[in-house]
């Protein structure tokens, strides 16, 4: 094809198209300053002191992040950071002022509970963990007051110096440190007491605000809280959850400087794995009204060695600060913010807004739109209304041109052109995907996330221009095949010639499919779980109307057939299409990034299911962007060499595609190394073994292909095969349970374990504490006593009970729902962390004379150096997560 051959109209549809390209080249860019933040400026270190600023905070981070050598429960980095949170405190209420009281306190949670993770029932133990509070309020408050409560932990993952988790959001040293020094050195006596909790243990399963909602006196004074997490290293701060009821979003609508937050994100939220404190606080033990605050950007690093300080993007701790402190401002002001007795003897009708949830986006961080849910009923539905009465009008327009039936069977086949053309949209991608595995690599999550964000232009481009062109295709395809069938000529201004194939009939079949969209509760359950996503498609179909206006408006002035009627009516649509982009960034960053922290699916599937995710999701948000647009403007742009044109396009992005090595430092693999030791009891070792497990489609076949060093230390060689090899079981994974759910369990190889006695003089070690008790009812208790020898660096410790397990010491004796294996009998799962130097004394009562086995497995973060010196030998574009686990297996 080329371009000096083209015919008029062609050559027209050409020009149009690269127009568009060009327009919604500055909508990305644009969307792409906002998500990074490029438009908030960071204070400096002696902006004034009512003022929050982003580099006084970023420096206590630098502290606990680089001078601070780990932040993990068992490593003494866990308590050099409490102490050092606590004297930062103390030194902001050394300056308090006459009219505020300031209190600091550290205290000890223990407890045990059970919940729900990740799919799977488990029970935790814990002791010893540390939480330190602060708490502001006027010389005239009580200690009964309502309260505010910002609540952030210091604790990191293993392995992680956790820049982004979390020492970004932090109190101690960064976000509500900050905010804590600003309302003190401002003078503002806050009307409500503000509490701020600086948690120590949410890594290990929210444990650190379990102790605080269980045990500290403070807890039914909280009216609200605001949770500051971080998936990310910064970019957009997004509300992810809130409530219960709308009354804290409504709260920041109004309040947030830069707010930023969409209220179908907490419909998509709950499907990736993980969870946060908010569940403590607003769901678990408490009705407490809240937010869920998470950066969204840089999630490549989350959880890994490369969650660092200089990660952290310039402006994201500055707008999120500039947002707590109005925030807390408003809750500390509001006349709703209740102790939780005043909130149960509520009059719920008189206070929906404490039931009732809402809808709300911003728009760009610029402003918020909010409407609570009966106003979403009755606006939401509007656009359908409006599709029904629209065959009516036309057919009253001009009485006798057309039957009224024809009009309705034209706007159906609207409706049905488009729906063609959206999933086309979504079809074509996944099917180049698959296409594209045949001739490379598949792609990782990080990588994929890299490509389209990451500021190099080059892969920036080559990302979007991967599956774009290809979803255009699909999208202008039924228009393409509706002219060649039956071709239209054109419309006259004054009249419909061919009501089905008009414009018109294009435009409100399109304007349908998003009605229907808008208002149908079951599309909305599948593609955006509920209500709270409706305003998208409710904004587009506004949007289309005002363009319609605007096109009929340019037809009487410019003819039909003029380029510039189109121009007009994509230019009355371009802050719904630049809020469109905005809202698919955002999408994107939850389906794509976030869902790549699910783990692998096993081959063959795991092969293909990354790649066609992220096809899936760019076919989605192309439909979203592009699909308004597509009534009016295929006329020009459904042409066979247009379509020729991004056929050959998607080919040659595809092929080039296939040319990239799939990881980098910006976006590097995760490969999890553990050292199993098996011993028998006491100080015996049985045996050892490095087991590995990565956490994508690409297995250590991969990592071995390309990193020979460790294969050679492995023994397993540059050709090694799964199919060959020991695979690690499942049970191995014990330590990480229920993590290890979502990792793929490659390989397992022989490990040295001849100098482990030298380095403890103790393993972990299970046995009685005291003779067995019998009861009448002929259940036996077994007493017994868990010692974890003189490990030093203990992050947890895992007990899957199998057996006639019916009670125990923990979760006010009642055992989790039980883990149900293929052929094996009922077993229980026990997480227990805490102070390691103290032993755990428990009991378990079963209820048949059956044997209770108890399989103990014991994560030390400490390795010895062969395994420091393997994992060495992993490339750097590999995060390797490496530690060792003590296995160990008892009879009752």
């Amino acid at each position: 094809m080329a371009f000096w051959r083209l015919s008029s109209g062609d050559a027209t549809g050409f020009k149009f198209l690269f127009s568009i390209a060009s327009l919604y080249a500055l909508m990305v860019a644009i969307a792409y300053c906002v998500l990074h933040m490029k438009h908030i400026s960071p204070l400096p270190f002696d902006a004034p002191l009512d003022r929050f600023s982003e580099v006084r905070a970023v420096e206590h981070i630098r502290v606990l992040a680089e001078e601070i050598d780990g932040r993990q429960e068992g490593r003494p980095g866990l308590r050099e950071a409490a102490t050092y949170i606590k004297s930062q405190l103390e030194m902001v209420k050394e300056r308090a002022g006459p009219n505020l009281r300031v209190e600091v306190e550290e205290t000890q949670v223990d407890g045990s509970f059970s919940m729900m993770f990740l799919g799977h029932s488990i029970s935790l133990g814990y002791r010893n963990h540390t939480n330190i509070l602060m708490r502001i309020s006027s010389m005239h408050s009580l200690d009964t007051d309502a309260s505010v409560l910002m609540n952030a932990h210091f604790d990191s993952p293993v392995n992680s110096p956790g820049a982004g988790d979390c020492a970004s959001c932090v109190g101690a040293f960064a976000s509500l440190l900050e905010v804590a020094r600003l309302v003190v050195d401002s003078g503002w006596a806050p009307p409500q007491p503000i509490i701020f909790l600086f948690n120590g243990a949410e890594e290990l399963f929210m444990l650190g605000s379990h102790g605080f909602m269980t045990q500290h006196k403070l807890k039914d004074t909280i009216g609200a809280f605001v949770n500051v997490e971080a998936s990310g290293t910064g970019g957009i701060d997004l509300v992810c959850q809130s409530g219960p009821g709308s009354w804290p979003s409504n709260v920041y609508s109004q309040a947030a400087m830069h707010p930023m937050a969409q209220s179908s994100a907490q419909d998509v939220f709950p499907v990736i794995p993980g969870d946060t404190d908010y569940r403590m606080f607003a769901e678990d033990y408490g009705d407490i009204p809240g937010l869920d605050i998470i950066f969204l950007r840089g999630g490549y690093y989350y959880h890994t060695s490369f969650d660092t300080v200089d990660r952290i993007l310039p402006g994201s701790m500055q707008a999120r600060g500039e947002n707590l402190i109005s925030i807390l401002k408003a809750f500390t002001s509001s006349s709703k913010l209740k102790v939780a007795s005043e909130r149960k003897s509520l009059d719920m009708d008189a206070n929906r807004d404490m039931v009732e949830r809402a809808v709300f986006f911003d728009y760009l961080t610029l402003f918020m739109v909010y409407y609570p849910r009966r106003v979403a009923m009755v606006l939401h539905n509007i656009p359908a209304a409006l599709f029904f009465f629209a065959p009516i009008f036309l057919y009253m327009r001009d009485p006798g041109i057309h039957p009224l039936l024809s009009i309705f069977w034209a706007f159906s086949k609207g409706v049905i052109q488009h729906t063609a053309g959206i999933l086309l949209g979504v079809i074509f991608p996944v099917l180049f995907s698959v296409i594209r595995l045949f001739f490379a690599y598949p792609m990782s999550w990080g990588d994929l996330l890299y490509l389209f964000w990451k500021c190099r232009f080059a892969h920036l481009y080559l990302a979007f221009l991967m599956f774009i062109p290809c979803s255009f295709f699909g999208l202008l395809l039924p228009r393409t095949i509706s002219d060649r069938v039956s071709p239209c000529h054109g419309v006259s201004s004054k009249k419909i010639m061919k009501v089905e194939t008009s414009d018109e009939a294009r435009f409100w079949g399109a304007f349908g499919l998003y009605a229907f969209v808008t208002s149908d509760k079951r599309f909305q359950a599948y593609f955006f779980a509920g209500l709270n996503g409706g305003f998208m498609t409710f904004v587009i179909c506004i949007s289309m109307l005002l363009g319609w206006i605007a096109f009929c408006l340019s037809v009487k002035s410019y003819g039909h057939d003029s380029i510039k009627s189109p121009m007009f009516y994509v230019i009355a649509l371009v802050p719904c299409l630049l809020y469109s982009v905005y809202f698919s960034g955002i999408l994107a960053l939850l389906l794509i990034e976030k869902t790549g922290m699910m783990g692998a699916v096993p081959p063959p599937y795991g092969f293909y299911l990354a790649d066609v995710a992220v096809a899936a999701v760019t076919g989605i948000v192309t439909g979203l962007c592009v699909g308004p647009i597509i009534p009016i403007c295929g006329r020009w742009l459904a042409k066979a060499s247009i379509l020729k044109f991004l056929l050959h396009f998607t080919v040659v992005m595809l092929a080039l595609s296939s040319q990239l090595f799939p990881y980098s430092k910006d976006a590097p693999k995760r490969v999890i190394l553990q050292h199993t030791f098996f011993s028998a009891g006491g100080n015996e070792i049985t045996g050892s073994s490095y087991d590995l497990a990565v956490i994508d489609s690409n297995s250590m076949e991969f990592v071995f292909k390309h990193a020979p060093e460790v294969a050679e230390k492995l023994h397993a060689g540059p050709s090694f095969s799964l199919g060959n090899a020991e695979v690690s079981p499942q049970e191995a994974w014990l330590a990480l349970f229920p993590i290890s759910c979502v990792v793929t369990t490659n390989g397992r190889f022989p490990a040295k374990a001849n100098k482990i006695l030298e380095r403890y003089s103790q393993l972990p070690h299970l046995k009685t504490d005291k003779p067995p008790t019998t009861f009448d009812n002929g259940t036996r208790r077994v007493h017994l006593e868990l010692s974890l020898g003189s490990l030093e660096e203990i992050w947890v410790s895992v007990l899957n009970v199998t057996g006639p397990l019916s009670r125990w010491s923990f979760a006010d004796g009642k055992p989790p729902a039980p883990e149900l294996p293929s052929g094996g009998p009922p077993s229980y799962i026990l997480r227990l962390s805490g102070n390691s130097s103290e032993k755990w004394i428990f009991w378990l009562e079963a209820n048949k004379e059956e044997e209770l086995r108890v399989d103990l497995a014991v994560l030390d973060q400490r390795v010895d150096e062969e395994t420091r010196h393997l994992k060495s030998l992993f490339p750097g574009w590999s995060d390797v997560i490496a530690y060792s686990s003590f296995l160990s297996t008892y009879s009752f």
